[in-house]
């Protein structure tokens, strides 16, 4: 097998590959041999057919299997031979002449193919001992966990019908149908609905004109939609609906003790305490991390410098772009309403996917020195955690995970990549920091490297293992339940 480089042009390599066709005829001679005892053939005892008549008649498909294997695996070995490592899966080309082909399949010929792909360049790793960071600590108090502790019994309080007139904090169940400009909509119309007045679960208005009315009354109230209402059939527009009261309900009182607690599943008022303090821990712990991690990434940023391979930064640069697209269209917005235009946004969204595969490489080298490594256990509970998001579908996503080249790198690499963010911290200067929640929760729009420069933020960026959708349920955007615009916010800050 002869071995030629014939471009080497930054991280871009081509190789030429030829095997003579003594050397192809060389290996099918062998297949054919071995396949002589195994094949039956009309007129010949097992075992005692002609190597000739064997060629003949198999000799084209064994030398294409033989082919495709080449093809399959040399690739690899030669860039092992070269010490190096392809950013992407190396493409092929082959000749496309069928004379020529037809050649290379009769061993009449070399079988020459090229090699043509970006190698990961070599990253010389720098020492961990100038990086350090400000970890930012909340303390949870006995009042914040008290108040989540109030929410949480107001969302299990129960309601006692009422004779007369609905008030605030009452309950209204009812039927409704909602018309734009004398038309039904879709998602506009419901059945013993359920509204608490006062919630603001609906758009703006529709609940104070519900104050006062009584259980058989009907009524029709307008209402407009706010102008960056998610639904863009329905954003601005004035609406009326038909309103039929079914029942009003007073709210019960609110008691914190451990009846609530039961009713919640829990032994006690005091392990409910517990179990929140620690969900509020846990959150604001989730915030902590986040920003200890995006200032370790902008630190690597600032050290390591380097071309990163185009083709993954192409695909990087897709999957963000799709996104962008996706939630504009959803939120039915344009970039001009984001303060940009396409062109600024791209150039922008093109940085940062540079920015994630150039710090992706180097947490790997950081993780592949240190000998990182991410078990089958923890592999199993990104699995789990992935089936407990889709009810339901859980045959089909182990299919996909099973039967999917590279699907299972999308659980490793997150993975991979926080236990190098461990190792990291065990290295370098940690200096905890009390705040309180509000400077936690704070965006630092100069830590954060993702949001354009100068500029509003460009429409957010889906988190990969996350579909949340801000605006609320998607395909329930025309019911007259309050939406929140899209948030504005900087794409989540990952080098996966």
């Amino acid at each position: 097998m002869q071995v030629t480089e014939t471009l080497a042009e930054g991280l871009k390599r081509e190789i030429k590959v030829v095997i003579p066709k003594k050397d192809m005829e060389a290996e099918l001679n062998v297949r054919l041999a071995d396949a002589k005892d195994k094949v039956r053939i009309n007129g010949f005892r097992p075992g005692k057919v002609p190597l000739p008549h064997l060629k003949k008649m198999y000799g084209k498909s064994i030398m294409a299997d033989l082919v495709n294997e080449i093809v399959r695996e040399r690739p690899t070995k030669i860039l092992s031979e070269r010490g190096e490592k392809s950013a992407t899966q190396p493409s092929v080309a082959m000749t496309e002449d069928e004379a020529e082909a037809e050649k290379i399949l009769n061993a009449q010929a070399d079988f020459e193919f090229t090699l043509s792909y970006e190698v990961i360049p070599p990253i010389e790793l720098k020492p961990t001992s100038g990086l350090s960071v400000v970890r930012e600590v909340v303390e949870v108090t006995e009042e914040e966990v008290a108040e989540q502790i109030e929410k949480i019994a107001e969302s299990a309080r129960t309601f006692e019908a009422k004779k007369g007139k609905a008030a605030d904090g009452d309950r209204v169940t009812m039927n409704y149908l909602g018309k734009v400009d004398g038309e039904a909509f879709d998602g506009g119309a419901a059945e013993d609905a359920e509204l608490v007045l006062g919630s603001g679960r609906f758009i703006p208005g529709f609940e104070d004109q519900l104050v006062g009315v009584k259980a058989g009354d009907e009524k029709q109230i307008t209402v407009t939609f706010p102008a960056d209402y998610p639904a863009a059939n329905l954003a601005g527009k004035d609406a009326t609906f038909d309103i039929t009261v079914k029942e009003v309900a007073a709210p019960a009182a609110i008691e914190i003790n451990d009846e609530l607690a039961s009713k919640l599943g829990i032994e006690s008022v005091d392990r409910l305490k517990e179990i929140v303090r620690g969900q509020i821990e846990s959150q604001y712990g989730s915030v902590t991390r986040q920003k200890v991690k995006r200032q370790i990434l902008d630190q690597l940023d600032e050290l390591y410098k380097f071309d990163t391979p185009q083709g993954l930064v192409d695909a990087e640069f897709e999957n963000i772009w799709r996104q962008i697209n996706t939630d504009l269209q959803q939120s039915g917005k344009t970039f001009a309403d984001e303060d940009t235009t396409e062109e600024d946004a791209r150039a922008e969204y093109r940085k940062l996917a540079e920015r994630r595969v150039r710090l992706g490489l180097v947490l790997s080298e950081i993780g592949e020195k240190a000998g990182v490594e991410v078990t089958e256990e923890e592999m199993q509970r990104a699995l789990y955690a992935q089936l407990q998001q889709f009810p339901g579908q859980q045959k089909e996503i182990l299919d996909f995970f099973r039967n999917t080249p590279g699907a299972s790198a999308s659980l490793r690499a997150p993975i991979f990549e926080e236990k190098v963010v461990d190792k990291l911290l065990s290295e370098i200067k940690v200096t905890d920091k009390t705040v309180t929640k509000e400077e936690l929760m704070a965006e630092d729009e100069a830590e954060s490297a993702e949001k354009p420069a100068k500029k509003k933020a460009a429409p957010k960026k889906a988190a990969k293992a996350e579909a949340a959708d801000e605006a609320g349920e998607g395909e329930e955007a025309a019911a007259p339940k309050k939406k929140a615009a899209p948030k504005k916010k900087a794409a989540e800050d990952s080098a996966e």
